[in-house]
């Protein structure tokens, strides 16, 4: 990487951080929330590292003030966090639990006294579990019930809230849900893999026209990852199944809700669940395009597979993070590049950081200087790309507390701020000090 500008980002330029409700909020069983697709499934054997579920996690629905005070702390500008939907609408419609809501209010309104900004995300993969059992996001009529939800969001929180997202990562729950059976509801199902992709696009478009309908002067977009994806080994068959993982991956979603069209291979497939008229209905031009970005992803041929392809993992000699991702950054810059050449949308990086195994030292500290370096190179991978011409508005460290990673449960640590799980006591770390005075010196910068 070469020497950045380092006043080369926007002087409106917003830091922040992200998190989702499940993987932060506990109190599963608290103040009327109804069970989401995650509670059952991290009781299942063998989903989830060591058994862990996420009913306390960091406890943030009773300690969001003092989380409210960390961000304060490192001075970020935004906080994106997402609602959790059985918490505000127990059975995922119907009537919805005012105590739930009244939560987000209480947060909305700290986050706004605290100068922060609050970014609403509204589905981070906790979908009702009364859902799916009418059959989730294989059951089209999930399209009208997504939207009621979105009604009902917006109308309550669009007063405060000036950023709505759809959905976070729809490729991951969708490809890990339906298609490697590393996510709820755990299934290989080639067939309701494509029509879980269609019907979440709906529900996209039905979320974007509730949203505007009833939060007129809110900005909307949803968050995508995208890592180039890339072949495991050299043959041709290896290649295309790069080809289709990047299909599935970065393409599924952007394409069909920017552009109003799906990747040729995902267009054949999907094609006998479209009606007519389905595309105009996702095809909702957004205000602006959320990136989630960590490393490249790799793909390999697997005949035998059902999807024809096999998730692969990086060569052996490449730099990783602690918890063996790869680290590069140049994919980084590129792909905000390519983003913003393919899609022509204010772009928000809105997660991006590094996992490792932590504990505290001897003195009771976190040096987490890797996790430092990481966030230091991709920041000025990102200055490289917004030289290059990239509209890159905003940058979001995943994530501001350790917290409930999916699979890997409470392993794997991606927090500025560390968490004693057993007494929930947060202790920020060495990157929590290294991003505030990042934070300084950049409006200090733009302030001259």
């Amino acid at each position: 990487m070469g020497d950045v500008n380092r006043s080369s980002l926007p002087r409106d330029f917003i830091w922040g951080v992200s998190t989702s409700s499940y993987q932060i909020e506990g109190a599963v069983q608290v103040d009327g929330r109804g069970p989401s697709v995650w509670d059952g499934y991290c009781r299942s054997p063998g989903h989830v590292a060591n058994g862990d579920t996420g009913d306390v996690a960091c406890d943030h629905y009773h300690r969001y003030q003092e989380d409210i005070a960390l961000m304060r702390d490192l001075g970020v500008g935004a906080y994106r966090f997402s609602i959790a939907w059985p918490r505000v609408l127990p059975t995922g419609r119907g009537q919805a639990n005012e105590a739930g809501l009244a939560f987000y209010d209480r947060l909305i309104d700290g986050l706004l006294a605290a100068n922060i900004e609050p970014w609403l995300c509204l589905y981070h993969w906790d979908l009702p579990q009364a859902l799916e059992d009418q059959g989730g996001w294989l059951n089209r009529d999930i399209v009208g019930w997504f939207g009621d939800y979105a009604q009902l969001i917006a109308t309550r929180f669009g007063d405060r809230v000036g950023r709505f997202a759809t959905f976070n990562e729809p490729s991951v729950f969708t490809l890990f849900g339906y298609g490697f059976a590393w996510h709820p509801p755990g299934a290989t199902d080639p067939a309701g893999l494509y029509k879980a992709t269609h019907y979440v696009n709906l529900a996209h478009g039905a979320g974007v026209d509730a949203l505007r309908a009833h939060a007129p002067s809110a900005l909307v977009g949803a968050i995508h990852n995208v890592q180039p994806a890339r072949a495991a080994g050299p043959t041709a068959a290896d290649e295309a199944a790069a080809v289709l993982l990047d299909e599935h991956w970065n393409k599924a979603f952007p394409e069909a809700q920017i552009l109003g069209h799906y990747p040729p291979a995902l267009a054949r497939a999907i094609e006998p669940y479209i009606q007519p008229g389905d595309l105009a209905r996702i095809c909702r031009q957004p205000d602006w395009f959320g990136v989630n970005h960590y490393s490249p992803v790799y793909a390999r041929a697997d005949a035998t597979a059902p999807l024809g392809f096999a998730w692969a993992d990086a060569p052996a000699d490449v730099p990783r993070s602690p918890i063996g991702w790869q680290m590069d950054p140049a994919a980084f810059r590129d792909t905000l590049i390519d983003v913003h050449r393919r899609y022509r949308l204010p772009i928000y990086v809105l997660e991006n950081g590094a996992g490792a195994v932590e504990k505290p030292d001897a003195a009771g500290a976190i040096e987490d200087h890797e996790r430092i370096g990481y966030l230091s190179t991709y920041t000025d991978a990102l200055r490289e790309a917004v030289v290059a011409g990239a509209d890159v508005r905003g940058y979001f460290v995943w994530s501001l507390l350790d917290n409930f990673e999916w699979g890997a449960g409470y392993a794997s640590r991606f927090g500025l701020v560390y968490v004693d799980y057993p007494t929930l006591r947060r202790i920020p770390k060495a990157s929590a000090r290294w991003y505030a005075q990042l934070i300084r010196s950049e409006r200090a910068g733009a302030a001259r």
